[in-house]
């Protein structure tokens, strides 16, 4: 895997960069009411593929944030968050929150109702994702009989993640925490399904961390529900045994893919930044995604 290109974190007065990943800064605050506490700043970088571009989304910082909130909203009976605060320093307002240190459990949790990308090629193979066998002759874009755990593990920056079976989950975290964390992943994805699904939307899949506070409780972290962490298909467009239409960065992927781009994925090297007109309907994609989920605008 090449560089992911991810730059430094831009320095804010009174908070020690701690991390910067392909999209969020991490800060540790020193002083004031929240000292201690973590400052999490979502950024308007733009990455696929494992690497980060140069280019942009305008305002994609701040959309996933909001939807984040809204998001954490509707699931605060079935999972308490991290935020603490939204009181955050000027120059990231908008796109950032305080929030708890949690100690992370070393595993992506996904759930998924459909079929594709990444379960997909796994269901090829086996007849199974994550080690859970499915009904034969589903296709990309196909409904599951019922939502499941799909987990993976959490690879380094710029590496890939790897599916987990819950064997593996339960090795890497134990038999009580892994049950909690499956039943706590589908549970999130079974309100926000039917949420979306009110909106005329198709949560396919979705991914979320989970944390331990200090007290023992496990807490939702990071972002949830965004088009970041999460496959959103028009209902409209649902047609099985085709890829999907998303509301997400897949418009950047499938230039970078095309001969417009004069991009070999093969090379290791870097995609090129993609035009001004990739850019736009990459982020009105994002807009009307969380409009549309919300009801708000943006």
């Amino acid at each position: 895997m090449g560089d992911p290109n991810i730059p430094p974190a831009p320095p804010i007065e009174g908070a020690e960069a701690l991390h910067s990943g392909k999209v969020r800064d991490l800060y540790r605050l020193g002083a004031g009411p929240y000292a201690g506490r973590l400052l999490m700043v979502a950024s308007d970088r733009l990455s696929i593929f494992d690497f980060v571009l140069g280019a942009t989304i305008p305002d994609k910082g701040a959309i996933l944030t909001r939807m984040s909130l809204w998001w954490f909203d509707q699931l605060a009976d079935l999972v308490p968050n991290h935020v603490v605060s939204l009181d955050v320093p000027e120059q990231v307002s908008g796109r950032a929150v305080i929030c708890e240190p949690l100690a992370m459990f070393p595993v992506e949790c996904v759930a998924r109702g459909y079929l594709t990308g990444s379960g997909l090629l796994d269901y090829g193979t086996t007849g199974a994702v994550c080690g859970i066998p499915l009904p034969a002759g589903l296709v990309d874009g196909s409904r599951l009989p019922e939502p499941i755990f799909t987990p993976t593990t959490k690879g380094e920056v710029g590496e890939h993640d790897e599916a987990m079976t819950y064997d593996d989950v339960v090795g890497a975290v134990g038999a009580e925490d892994a049950s909690h964390l499956r039943d706590v992943t589908l549970a999130v994805y079974a309100r926000a399904e039917a949420i979306a699904r009110e909106r005329g939307i198709i949560l396919a899949d979705t991914k979320i961390e989970l944390g331990r506070r200090e007290d023992g409780a496990v807490l939702l972290a990071d972002e949830v529900l965004t088009p970041d962490s999460s496959r959103f298909w028009p209902a409209e467009e649902w047609a099985p045994g085709r890829a999907q239409p998303s509301y997400d960065k897949q418009i950047v992927r499938n230039w970078a893919l095309s001969p417009e781009s004069g991009w070999d994925r093969s090379s290791g090297e870097p995609p090129p930044d993609p035009p001004a007109w990739v850019i736009e309907r990459t982020r009105s994609r994002y807009v009307e995604a969380y409009e549309l989920l919300t009801g708000e605008t943006f």
